[in-house]
């Protein structure tokens, strides 16, 4: 019942408080929606961003780890590339490290240059890569180690299987891979300070092909950070990176170093990078050749956390544009339905009787104009009754010469157009066009303006030669040229036409097929020149004298009253600089030169 009454009290009548209402509801829903859509590709593109970090980071980690393990197998192809370096290296595995030395000083003495020392050879490998933590050569003959430190110290140390699990976990774990340093190697030897991952290579005698030890490098795991670069303060999660078996060689968290990865499972489902696994957000890189994985894990959470900054600001500016939306358009309309209102109540009082009344409102707008109107139209109404009262007469009188003045034009206008009608119905299309320009040009000569243009001069030529072309068809043309910039120039009236005129009756030769007329304005200085030339009969050279004499002096009599009217007006109004100038040759043409003065787009300004 509630909602009913204010419906009725305030919607059912009230068409402003419908627009409120409606435009309000279209703001909300359109400002939400937006809003919405904002947020919802704003979010995408920063998880897409943030991604984009993560694989970026991925690949930078697992382009790291790639080159430690191809600068190892390059060690390995240099070793098998040299033929003295592959005899001393497989002679160092295959005998004991005394032989060896006896073995280098014999080769020393009985070759005149000197051949490549396999211990030099590898300690010139820890010198040059900073990243090597140690370097283990592994006899499988005489399960000797031969280790190198990054304090480039050389060690031999004893793997005897009676001894040492050494030769059975070396033999069992994968060649050629990366992985974590074994345990019992790692016992065996000084462990380097600080994590480190392993990468291992098989060492082969090169004529029998058979196995004759491993090369071990340790390498330095926290360089992995170092070589992630600008990325490591942007990306978000956790970066590591697995062996084959699933253990964790490197783990920016520092949490999994050492151990078995505990959510391996979920890592293997992941097939695609940005994809969601468990809550993660997983993106991975695996190297084929070594066997190992890095691995990207971004919590769902912690990857919205980057956007929920985001959310509040796209929420504050939504709140900041409702309240614009509504607030702003509500005010303006109460505004102008108050405006609404009094005009509302003053047609009350008008109905009422009191024609004194004025609505105070000296705005501009529509309302404005509204109550601009109504007041005049008081004023207007009373003037009118007291002149019904006081000068009934008289007003008879004046209306009635009014509508004389207007239907004598109008009839002229209507009897042509029936005319008009009438050809064209009967096929005298040609007749029905010179009753429409005579009709034009009869209405332009008739009708008042404030002001008369150069393009208002120009249409009334154009309309009554286009008389002529119509009558000749084929055998007469004409051309018009002015610069649209010219039209809007203030000229006389009939002040070009006459010359036209004067050609059509007098210079127009019918006889020939190539009658032409071409007007052209310019101006020049403070003038408008126009200049109006013909090819038709011309003016002997008597008559030319005769004429411009006339044109000199203006009280001697004279046939040519229209060149004369021209030139007389513009010398009278803007002084003697102004008028006509006539130039003929007999039986080529005319040119007659009219000098305006270029008042401009204003009202005319005499002299």
């Amino acid at each position: 019942m509630l909602p009913g009454k204010l419906y009725r009290k305030y919607l059912k009548n009230n068409l402003f408080m419908k627009i409120i209402l409606t435009f309000a509801v279209i703001a909300v829903v359109t400002i939400i929606t937006f809003s919405y859509l904002m947020f919802l590709l704003m979010s995408q593109a920063a998880v897409q961003r943030q991604l984009e970090i993560q694989k970026r980071t991925v690949e930078s980690v697992n382009s790291y780890i790639e080159r430690k393990y191809e600068s190892v197998q390059t060690m390995m192809r240099d070793v098998y590339r040299d033929s003295e370096l592959t005899a001393n290296t497989s002679y160092l595995l295959e005998h004991p490290y005394e032989e060896y030395v006896r073995y280098r000083l014999d080769r020393y003495f009985s070759e005149s240059n000197s051949t490549t020392d396999t211990v030099q050879f590898f300690r010139n490998q820890v010198e040059d890569d900073p990243d090597i933590r140690s370097l283990m050569l592994y006899s499988s003959a005489e399960q000797h180690m031969y280790v190198y430190n990054d304090h480039k110290q050389f060690e031999i140390i004893s793997t005897n299987a009676a001894h040492s699990y050494i030769p059975d976990a070396l033999y069992l774990e994968e060649e050629g891979s990366v992985s974590i340093p074994n345990i019992w190697v790692s016992k065996a030897i000084e462990p380097p300070a600080g994590p480190v991952f392993s990468v291992r290579a098989p060492i082969n005698n090169k004529l029998s092909l058979s196995n004759i030890g491993q090369l071990l490098v340790y390498f330095d795991a926290a360089k992995v950070w170092e070589s992630m670069g600008n990325y490591k303060n942007d990306f978000k999660g956790t970066i590591l990176v697995l062996s084959a078996d699933g253990d964790v060689l490197f783990d920016s968290s520092g949490t999994f170093y050492g151990r078995k990865y505990p959510y391996l499972e979920q890592v293997t489902s992941a097939y695609t990078d940005g994809e969601e696994v468990g809550g993660m957000m997983i993106t991975k890189l695996t190297h084929t050749q070594g066997g190992f994985t890095v691995l990207s894990a971004v919590p769902k959470q912690e990857l919205a956390a980057t956007y929920a900054g985001l959310r509040n600001m796209i929420v504050v500016i939504c709140l900041i544009c409702l309240l614009f939306a509504i607030i702003t358009p509500t005010l303006f309309i109460n505004n102008f339905a108050k405006r609404t209102h009094g005009i509302i109540k003053f047609t009350r009082k008008v109905k009422n009787g009191d024609l004194d009344a004025r609505i105070a409102d000296v705005r501009e707008d529509e309302l404005g104009q509204i109550s601009k109107s109504f007041n005049d139209m008081l004023d207007e109404l009373n003037l009118h009754i007291d002149r019904v009262f006081k000068a009934e007469i008289k007003q008879k009188h004046t209306e009635i010469a009014a509508l004389e003045a207007r239907v004598n034009p109008h009839f002229l206008y209507n009897t042509l157009e029936v005319i008009r009608m009438r050809a064209i119905s009967q096929g005298a299309s040609d007749v029905g066009e010179m009753i429409y320009s005579l009709s034009v040009l009869f209405k332009s000569y008739v009708q008042q303006k404030p002001k008369h243009t150069l393009k208002d001069e120009l249409e009334a030529c154009r309309l009554y030669l286009e008389l002529f072309r119509i009558r000749y068809k084929d055998k007469f043309s004409y051309e018009l040229d002015c610069s649209k910039e010219l039209e809007g120039r203030v000229v006389l009236k009939m002040s070009l036409q006459p010359i036209i005129e004067n050609y059509i009756l007098h210079g127009m030769r019918v006889d020939k097929n190539d009658n032409r007329i071409h007007i052209a304005v310019k101006r020049e200085g403070t003038f408008l020149r126009a200049v109006v030339t013909d090819n038709g009969r011309g003016i002997s050279p008597e008559r030319l004298e005769q004429l411009k004499q006339g044109l000199m002096n203006p009280e001697e009599q004279s046939e040519s009253f229209g060149l004369r009217s021209i030139h007389d007006r513009l010398k009278l109004l803007y002084g003697g600089e102004h008028g006509i100038q006539l130039e003929s040759e007999a039986g080529v043409g005319t040119t007659v030169t009219v000098y305006f003065p270029d008042l401009g787009e204003d009202e005319p300004k005499y002299v």
